[in-house]
């Protein structure tokens, strides 16, 4: 054990130096898929609470396995303290882990499915809880899950199907499920974009947000879900860099008001857990308060753990601003204690202290078991929204079937843009098909070709990918359309393509382009499973929330 280690109990801080709390209150991104001197150097001698993995650290879960349990080690000889490993494994679109293991579907699939049993939401549970035995036999000990946001705006462009839907109630009951299930498991589970990130039209990645509500309508609609999830013990709750007029008289975001996170959240609320940030390198903080100044008024506002994803330069320069802070008395040792000692009895409820099984233990993820239930629960999501000319199921003929895909990630999103497609899905089963997939950018372009392509084709099927925020799709539908060729949408990410596709007869919901939802999605459409998913949102008047077709409400 290095000279740098803490000694004593853990819960005892009275021999750390300050250096040594504030490292714990720093939870960091890092490159490589291994451990490196130089990483083994900053968590030693910054005294580094914690990491979090993007897919840029993931090869395999034998690797991540690995990977964690170097981590720790590290930790265990420098500092005698566990890390937090974090992630983001929200399901669906937005995972790191996707090879190898159980991938559930996304929290709005998980809604779709799950509205037809009076007990629906326990399948938000079953999907959390083996997501999160499978992360934590890989090491990973802090999922950023579940999304608490009321996803009520169309226009969203980067909550959408992260959410459960559109109601303050159902989004509550699947939030609390999803919650207790990650913390059966032994995994802390993280609710956020506190107090609600759903109802608005910027991403908070590229620039500031504002929601203008009155606080009556805050109350009534996004706080809700926050309400229940800490009434039944959440373990940690996330800021959303957002501005809210009503609960803020400055113009900050709420990671950075104290009137929000200390006032409103810790305060009235009651809420007793780990307070977190988003990451400070999003736009809506760093170019507007530089991340390091960021990370002191956060922690002032009431932030126990400060997320910094990618830059080390900026990591390290933010464990130092928060240190000059201390040393300039703006603000007490105290206060980073009271952090610290909430952060360390969170590390001890969840086990950390605890050993965990080996590398070895990788093999124990990506079950038969596991896999089946990701698979009835996609199933199940699938959501027929209309077929009006009875186009379903698809006939046995020439079909060109047109995979809109997602061509780079997002900081938000490692989204699949691999091989497979709804064509290859549909080949599977014996279509005939021509099988396209188009990266979003190149929609435009690759238009004139299609429609010749289409010439050779009795029937027409494409997967559209956020239809709404890029009018190129939208046109090509429409010109596939006037081919008089019968025409089969769906919808592969959110399910409001729809309000720009409205004369569309068939329309399906998938929710997601995940292999396995390209595989349920294939299946309804050739008429071996009947779609079962009802609308968690609502897609104008027609299609009010609860909708499937002929079915009604």
């Amino acid at each position: 054990m290095s000279t740098s280690s803490i000694s004593g109990s853990h819960t005892d801080l009275s021999e750390w130096t300050l250096r040594q709390k504030i490292g714990q209150m720093i939870l960091c991104g890092f490159e490589g898929t291994g451990m490196t001197e130089d990483l083994e150097n900053f968590i030693e001698q910054n005294h580094i609470g914690g990491v979090i993995y993007f897919a840029r650290n993931v090869q395999d879960t034998q690797q991540v396995a690995q990977l964690s349990e170097q981590l720790q080690q590290v930790a265990k000889r420098s500092q005698n303290l566990p890390l937090w490993i974090s992630i983001d494994q929200e399901g669906g679109m937005v995972a790191r882990l996707t090879e190898g293991v159980a991938l559930m579907p996304g929290q709005m699939a998980l809604a779709a499915g799950a509205s037809e049993a009076s007990d629906g939401s326990k399948s938000a549970y079953e999907a959390s809880f083996i997501s999160g035995q499978e992360l934590r036999t890989l090491g990973v000990n802090m999922n950023f899950a579940p999304v608490l946001d009321v996803n009520n705006n169309p226009d969203n462009p980067v909550i959408g199907v992260r959410s459960f839907g559109e109601s303050p109630e159902l989004v509550a009951e699947f939030g609390r499920q999803s919650m207790q299930g990650y913390q059966d498991a032994g995994v802390v589970a993280t609710a956020k974009h506190f107090p609600g990130h759903g109802d608005t039209n910027v991403d908070s990645h590229l620039d500031l947000p504002m929601i203008e509500h009155s606080e009556v309508r805050i109350r009534a609609v996004e706080l809700v879900p926050f309400v229940e999830s800490i009434k039944n013990g959440v373990d940690a709750i996330m800021s959303a860099h957002i501005y809210f007029p009503a609960l803020e008289s400055a113009k900050l975001p709420v990671t950075l008001s104290k009137s929000v996170l200390t006032g409103l959240l810790r305060e009235e609320l009651g809420f007793e857990g780990v307070i977190m940030t988003d990451c400070m390198e999003m736009n809506a903080i760093s170019e507007h308060y530089g991340t390091a100044p960021a990370a002191v008024m956060a922690v002032e506002a009431g932030a126990d753990l400060v997320l910094i994803s990618h830059s080390r330069d900026r990591q390290l320069a933010a464990i130092t601003a928060l240190e000059r802070a201390v040393r300039e008395g703006r603000m007490t040792e105290a206060r980073i204690d009271a952090s610290v000692a909430r952060l360390l009895a969170l590390k001890e409820r969840r086990g950390l202290f605890e050993a965990r099984p080996s590398a070895a233990a990788a093999q124990e993820v990506g079950t038969a078991a596991h896999r089946a239930v990701a698979k009835r629960l996609s199933e199940a999501s699938i959501t027929l929204v209309k077929d009006e000319q009875k186009l379903l199921p698809l006939k046995r003929v020439k079909t060109l079937a047109v995979t809109v895909a997602a061509a780079v990630s997002s900081g938000v999103d490692e989204t699949y843009a691999g091989p497979a497609s709804l064509g290859a899905a549909l080949a599977e089963h014996g279509l005939d098909v021509l099988d396209r997939v188009l990266p979003l950018p190149e929609v435009a372009a690759s238009s004139a070709g299609l429609l010749a392509e289409a010439q050779q084709a009795e029937q027409i099927v494409i997967g559209t990918y956020n239809a709404r925020f890029h009018p190129a799709q939208v046109e090509l539908v429409r010109a596939l359309e006037a081919l008089g060729k019968p025409l089969v949408v769906v919808a592969l990410r959110v399910p409001y393509d729809l309000l720009e596709l409205s004369e569309i007869s068939t329309f399906v919901a998938a929710y997601e382009s995940r292999p396995l939802a390209l595989q349920s999605a294939a299946k309804c459409l050739l008429g071996h499973l009947t779609p079962q998913g009802r609308l968690p949102v609502s897609l104008g008047l027609d299609y009010p929330a609860g909708w499937k077709w002929e079915s009604g409400l």
